[in-house]
């Protein structure tokens, strides 16, 4: 017998091994920027040390735009690669992401001049230019703050910028390369203008609205000639015969050149009252006929289109009236789905038409400025009629007056359609013929899409999309007419306008940039002959001056790939991933992609060329939770600050009587959990769609995290006096240990799994589901009891302690990459028996579950347990709630067996640990055959239910009062009335207390 006698009336929770651990329920600010740092830009600067060079993973950063502060989005964005690459750093590969900014373009160079209008009285290239550069500078440092925040881990100090001398040297190396293989060309052509920002536009700077009104109309065009069978069938004679043709773009008539039908499209003459003989395709009648709201009487039905084309002519409307007729001309993008099928053909401001007349040797022509206005060339015989209008606006009405004045406006309508925007300024574009600088994708095409065969995209839908931009796609118009960017360096003959761009050229042009700046390019004087090579430089004459004009800021960054050391890695790919939003793929993809192969085939790699990436990742846009983009006009918008420091207001509600939603307070709607709780966020998405964000679902990921939280301190205070060296091998755990590892094997396997497929959303559920399922609800609650009142040393508790142990080590390396501050805080409160022997989590190749943990019969073991102990959880809450029992101890259990049940059964085979797994006090087995036991019908209470087993096997559970009295110590009911009232302990509490004594 002890010296503590078992009837002495005392206090026995000091006697209890109560979980100690010094991690806070909360962290503090201070600690938030103490854990940033070390799991940051140390961990960052402390894997290019150690880790291995011949493994290295690239994530190449796509630059966002330096201008404006940050929003949802770039949170979104960012915090995926930062997953990604920690990731890839628990796979104990290297990882090189250097973070960059396109700092070029139009929306930066206006943002600047309009924050410095009241102070700049000239706005000449140079001005441009600095305010320009200042703006970007000051934006980068301060988005670059903004992002450091979010927990991402990046090479920051060596960060890039289009802007740098260094990148702009490379990409005009790039340019110079396809300069010289001839993939760089100016042509007058129509492109994609911009008239509120002055320049053209490539397709990837295009928004289309689909609900933009247009002023449609039909127009007749006389017939001057004919084909001669038509000449002389007598139904015609001495009628004059009109061509109609339908468009929502009158305002490019005065640059009609031809008519286009479609040579296997049957067409035919009509007589209309009101408007005399009309062509028109046979299909469209009964819509023609509709639309001028009169009968219409076929003449001559049947008329090829093969036979109209090159043999009918027609008087333009807006010429000289000296001038040519015009031809009527087979066209295969003519069709009858609309309109009339013929339709009117302006080359300088069509695509498709400028195809057309190019083939015939028809030059374009677009009599409108860089302002989207009318020339005087626009009508040669009245120039100030449309000079000066707007094509857009009073120009196009202007257009419509003429027509009808002489008779031939047939009709006009709104016009509902899609229609192309300018991305910046979200006004409306035209196409206009201009001298522009264009990419020849037409040859690298087929290389293109070849290199795209051997990546790897998520999700797989982005490839198509992705082939379908390029194979749509034969040129890329590069030249922008805008002050702020990397210059075309190209050369024009004062004389002649003839421009000259060689490899030669060009490679003199970036010497003189790499000695005076790029800057001097505009601001040198403009007859310094510096910039000219020598073999261009006249003695006499006109002599040659600097071109305007610079690149496309998707070339700038297209040719970003080039910022990556090579060679390359082992795979040939200078990125290993590439990661945007789903816009990407007509924009910073394709550029990339483009520029890159361009790259390979001058060096002469044509038989397999590569993409710039390895794997092409894609991600949706963020909207609220009611489904809408963010837009600060709708008030929606969500900052990432606000979301860290956990100011974001509770959801609004309905008060009642009140129509009008109001705030019901103004506390924070959750504490302030830094980056985390955005990470977690961006974890917990399925990011390959549009993302949502907003209170409720910020509620949701804040309980996630809080439950992670709460798991730490609970292992850490159980760990609190383990020792690694005292794990208890495996074959000596108990049932509910070796089930606890086989969920944590399961758990870790899914989610590293889902990690590596970059199912992120995946992972955090596996965890999430884990937590609070098979961890927090099943395993603690079966092992409180062993972990609190055994002696320190006994068997069972180390079990379960080694048990805790292994789940410690692989959740913080599951966790590592989602909420890596929260991981770095666990280690700072890890006790260091623990981190002596270990590597630092963030820092540690991530261990593959043990093979034996995953004895897949310990799976079927689970489910029979579960089925029994959910029943017995039911029972209880009805005991609970009819005021018979308040702790789960406070139960004893009787299970009866299905008929046939052998000694293989888990319950037969683990009878005497079926009591703690339930978390009752006591468990008897019986046969369904057998008498119910008079403990059962003698208690104060009992209930019972049927249970089912996976097997479809069924058996009834009898949860009843406890036939004993409560243990003071472990509060389990398993002593005598006698013992009780001398406030004795129960054997098992006895011997550990004697232990205690002794230890003393």
């Amino acid at each position: 017998m002890s010296e503590l006698p078992r009837t002495l009336a005392r206090s026995w929770s000091s006697t209890l091994k109560l979980p100690k651990s010094t991690f806070p329920a909360r962290v503090t600010p201070a600690d938030q920027t103490k854990y940033l740092k070390r799991c940051t830009d140390d961990l960052y600067a402390w894997q290019r040390r150690e880790r291995p060079a011949d493994r290295s993973f690239v994530l190449h950063d796509g630059p966002p735009y330096a201008n404006g502060d940050l929003h949802i989005g770039h949170a979104l964005n960012k915090i995926l690669k930062d997953i990604i690459c920690r990731v890839q750093l628990g796979l104990g590969n290297r990882i090189r992401y250097v973070p960059g900014w396109d700092c070029h373009g139009l929306p930066i160079e206006l943002k600047a001049l309009e924050a410095r209008k009241d102070t700049l009285q000239e706005k000449g290239p140079a001005v441009i230019r600095k305010v320009a550069r200042d703006l970007a500078e000051r934006t980068v440092k301060e988005q670059m703050k903004g992002f450091r925040r979010f927990a991402v881990m990046a090479d920051w100090e060596n960060h890039w910028k289009t802007m740098d001398k260094d990148f702009e040297k490379r990409q005009l190396g790039v340019f110079r390369e396809m300069v010289e293989k001839g993939l760089i060309y100016r042509r007058f052509k129509p492109v994609y203008w911009s008239p509120s920002t002055g320049t053209a536009l490539a397709e990837a700077e295009l928004e289309y609205k689909d609900d933009h009104i247009s002023t449609a109309a039909f127009v007749k065009f006389p017939l001057i000639k004919v084909p001669l069978y038509l000449e002389q069938n007598p139904l015609l004679k001495g009628r004059t015969i009109s061509a109609v043709i339908w468009t929502t773009t009158p305002w490019t008539l005065p640059a009609n050149a031809v008519i286009g039908v479609h040579p296997a499209l049957e067409y035919t003459i009509v007589e209309s009252a009101a408007h005399g003989y009309l062509l028109v395709a046979q299909s469209r009648l009964e819509y023609l006929a509709k639309t001028l709201k009169g009968d219409l009487s076929v003449i001559v039905p049947g008329i090829l289109g093969s036979d109209l084309a090159d043999r009918t002519l027609y008087q333009p409307l807006f010429k000289a009236s000296d001038s040519e007729p015009q031809p009527i001309i087979a066209a295969d993008f003519v069709t009858a789905d609309s309109g009339t099928g013929l339709v009117h053909c302006a080359p300088g401001h069509g695509m498709d038409d400028y195809v057309a007349c190019a083939a015939r040797g028809i030059s374009a022509f677009a009599p409108v400025d860089d302002n989207g206005n009318f020339t005087e060339l626009a009508m040669p015989d009245d120039p100030k009629r449309l000079s000066g209008k707007n094509v857009l606006r009073e120009g196009n009405a202007a257009v419509l007056e003429h027509i009808e004045s002489l008779g031939q406006l047939l009709g006009k309508h709104k016009y509902e359609h899609k229609y192309p925007y300018d991305w910046r300024s979200k006004l409306p574009i035209i196409i206009r013929a201009t001298e522009q600088w264009f990419a020849d994708v037409a040859d690298i095409r087929a290389h293109a899409l070849k290199a795209l065969e051997g990546v790897d995209f998520v999700p797989a839908s982005g490839k198509q999309r992705l082939a379908n931009f390029v194979k749509n796609r034969s040129e890329w118009c590069i030249s922008r007419q805008r002050a702020w960017g990397v210059p075309i360096p190209a050369l024009y003959h004062r004389g002649t306008g003839e421009a000259v761009l060689t490899r030669e050229s060009v490679s003199h042009i970036m010497n003189v940039i790499d000695d005076r700046g790029i800057d001097a390019w505009w601001t040198d004087d403009a007859n310094d002959e510096t910039w000219i090579p020598p073999g261009l430089r006249e003695t006499s004459g006109p002599g040659y001056k600097r071109g305007a004009d610079t690149m496309d800021v998707w070339f700038d960054s297209g040719t970003s790939w080039a910022e990556i050391e090579t060679p390359y890695g082992d795979h040939g790919y200078p990125a290993d991933v590439y990661l945007e939003g789903t816009d990407q793929h007509r924009g910073w993809f394709q550029s990339g992609l483009l520029t890159f192969v361009s790259h390979q085939l001058t060096f002469g790699r044509t038989s397999s060329p590569l993409a710039p990436f390895k794997t092409l990742i894609t991600h949706g846009f963020t909207l609220d939770e009611e489904g809408r983009k963010m837009s600060k006009s709708i008030g929606n918008i969500l900052h990432p600050q606000t979301i860290m420091d956990g100011t974001l207001l509770p959801p609004l509600k309905q008060k009642k009587g009140k129509a009008k939603r109001q705030l019901v307070n103004q506390e924070p709607v959750y504490d302030a959990l830094g980056p985390d709780v955005l990470r977690l966020w961006v974890a917990s998405s399925d990011y390959t769609r549009d993302v949502v964000i907003g209170r409720q679902v910020l509620q949701t990921v804040h309980t996630s995290l809080h439950k992670y939280r709460v798991t730490f301190k609970v292992l850490l205070g159980a760990l609190s006096d383990f020792r690694p060296q005292n794990q208890t091998p495996y074959d000596q755990l108990l049932l509910v240990d070796r089930i606890a590892l086989l969920h944590l094997s399961e758990m870790v396997l899914a989610a590293r799994g889902a990690c590596e497929k970059f199912e992120f959303y995946k992972a955090t559920n596996a965890v999430n589901r884990w937590a609070n399922l098979e961890f927090s609800s099943f395993y603690m609650e079966a092992i409180k009891d062993r972990l609190y009142t055994y002696a320190e040393n006994s068997p069972s508790r180390l079990a379960a302690q080694t048990t805790l142990f292994q789940i410690y080590n692989h959740l913080q390396e599951v966790l590592a990459p989602i909420t890596p501050l929260l991981v770095e805080e666990t280690w700072e409160h890890t006790p260091e028996t623990i981190k002596n022997l270990y590597e630092h989590p963030l820092r540690r190749v991530v261990m593959d579950p043990a093979r034996e943990w995953q004895e897949t019969s310990l799976g079927t073991d689970y489910q029979d347990i579960v089925a029994v102990h959910s029943v017995i959880k039911t029972i209880q809450e009805k005991a609970r709630s009819l005021k018979q029992v308040g702790s789960s101890l406070q139960s004893f259990v009787h299970i009866r067996l299905p008929n046939g049940t052998d000694n293989s059964s888990v319950l037969r085979r683990y009878l005497d640990e079926l009591a703690d797994i339930f978390v009752v006090s006591s468990v008897t087995l019986g046969e369904t055959d057998e008498a119910i036991p008079d403990a059962i019908t003698k208690a104060e209470w009992q209930h019972s239910e049927e249970y089912e087993l996976p097997n479809g096997k069924k058996g009834t559970v009898y949860v009843f009062s406890p036939q004993a009295s409560k243990c003071p110590r472990c509060w389990r009911y398993v002593i005598s009335e006698e013992e009780a009232a001398a406030e004795r302990v129960c054997n098992r509490c006895e011997e550990v207390v004697e232990g205690l004594n002794e230890s003393r």
